[in-house]
């Protein structure tokens, strides 16, 4: 089959691999209908050191399930499927809390343990606990938003709720990439009456409005504290969605928050310490957030998906096959696309 493998920083190909196959009785066989880049996926493509054997890439994707082991119960051959950048069991104490990315079985699809979803077909370890349903034949249109499920609308969603986003609050989305923009419409699905947007781009920030927004920033650093602080009548928002990842996102999160707010922080930490926790902690801010457990989340916004109520696949502005994925991260890095759809 054909699948995407990176051998290092910029160097991504398509490749023939091994069949995807089932190893364990746990395991269900997808063909892949639908997948993405993730703006995850550019760090290691800005950082990966040189390998002679590629890594499997590509952890958000949606299929059609070819075969089960003999010891999956709840998944059958023909179901139309999610697949949460995340696997895991089900069945631990953490999976029982709704932490699927705590299993202590589970694992992380586009890695060498989990295999790649930018290809034609993926190995899914735990298929019982792992895959979501999706409708048979859904129309053509609701498909990019469905893909989100697998990643950026959790995430955007779990930010929204480690930032406690309320009814009639105000909440400061810090990004305006994919997960940041999903954000937008988590806050405004919880019931945001303000929502500003900290970017740059001019066609990310309109789609932010498009999605809920009422304001933006363009400012960074100080000037970006002192705007918010000014549309926000000088006490910062009740909730900050942190959305990109450095330390200097975080610590302007943590700044633009009001006293007894709160940080959800799902950019992928790109710094081991924490900045800002002198101010966190006189301003009495909680910073929580942290890997989205995306898995629990799919039977919340998957509704909402369906009825039109949201639609997060708007996040997708350019769409590939399967060789072009390595055109689809160049255009990411660059910023000229936000979010990239791959059909195999």
């Amino acid at each position: 089959m054909r699948a995407t493998l990176m051998f290092g920083a910029g160097d991504v190909r398509v490749e023939d691999v091994p069949d995807a196959r089932l190893v364990e009785p746990t395991d269900a066989l997808v063909a892949v209908n639908r997948a993405a880049i993730c703006g995850s996926d550019l760090w290691p493509y800005k950082n990966m050191e040189p390998a002679e054997s590629g890594r499997p890439v590509g952890h958000e994707a949606i299929g059609v399930v070819e075969a089960v082991g003999a010891e999956v119960r709840t998944i059958k051959a023909g179901d139309f499927v999610a697949m949460p950048f995340a696997y895991s069991d089900g069945t631990c104490d953490f999976c029982q809390d709704g932490l699927y990315t705590s299993c202590v079985h589970g694992g992380y699809f586009g890695t060498f343990e989990g295999g790649g979803g930018q290809a034609e077909a993926v190995r899914i370890p735990y298929a019982d606990g792992t895959l979501c349903l999706l409708p048979g034949d859904p129309d053509e249109a609701l498909v990019p938003s469905l893909v989100t499920l697998t990643d950026v609308m959790g995430t955007g969603h779990h930010a929204a709720r480690g930032a406690r986003v309320r009814p009639g609050s105000t909440v400061a989305v810090v990004g305006d990439g994919a997960v940041g923009l999903c954000g937008v419409i988590a806050a405004r699905r919880l019931g945001a009456e303000q929502i500003i947007v900290l970017g740059r781009n001019p066609a990310r920030l309109a789609l932010a409005k498009e999605f809920g927004a009422t304001g933006t920033v363009a400012e960074r650093g100080d000037a970006a504290v002192d705007r918010v602080k000014e549309i926000t009548g000088g006490h910062g928002a009740h909730s900050v969605l942190e959305c990109v990842g450095l330390e200097d996102s975080l610590l302007t999160a943590i700044e633009i928050a009001r006293p007894g707010g709160a940080v959800g922080r799902v950019g992928v930490p790109q710094d081991d310490a924490i900045p800002g926790s002198m101010s966190a902690f006189h301003k009495n801010v909680s910073v929580g957030g942290g890997v989205a457990p995306v898995r629990g989340y799919f039977d919340v916004l998957l509704p909402d998906v369906l009825e039109g109520r949201i639609q997060p696949g708007r996040v997708f502005d350019l769409s590939v096959g399967l060789d072009g994925v390595p055109d689809g991260y160049r255009a990411m890095n660059e910023r000229t696309a936000i979010k990239v759809l791959v059909k195999p």
